[in-house]
């Protein structure tokens, strides 16, 4: 099984916007790991980079708060893998409706 990237992502109106980024490979790692975390304008940042590399954006403005406590190289805690693995879910659906519009040869 390939890895998967996605972004987590918090948005209030009055509020800086939160976002982090996560990465798991389940023949490398036990659990996701964090690869970027953001506020305000690093948070749009990410979003943006993720938006144009075609990484999934999933929206939990918890989540990205709880994730934005944790620290970049961060595994995940066990607490958070139960939602994690909804958004892996999420992800590899998005992968695999990607692979049906634009081949499976495509990399994402």
């Amino acid at each position: 099984m390939k890895g998967h990237k996605c972004i987590v992502e918090k948005k209030y109106t009055k509020k800086a916007k939160e976002a982090a980024a996560l990465r798991y490979s389940p023949d490398k790692n036990r659990a996701p790991s964090i690869v970027a975390l953001g506020k305000g304008e690093v948070a749009e940042r990410i979003i943006e980079t993720a938006q144009k590399s075609d990484v999934p954006i999933y929206e939990d403005k918890n989540l990205a708060h709880t994730l934005n406590a944790l620290h970049i190289g961060d595994e995940i805690p066990p607490e958070l893998y139960e939602v994690v693995a909804q958004i892996l879910v999420f992800v590899s659906k998005v992968d695999l409706s990607y692979g049906e519009l634009y081949g499976s040869n495509k990399k994402r």
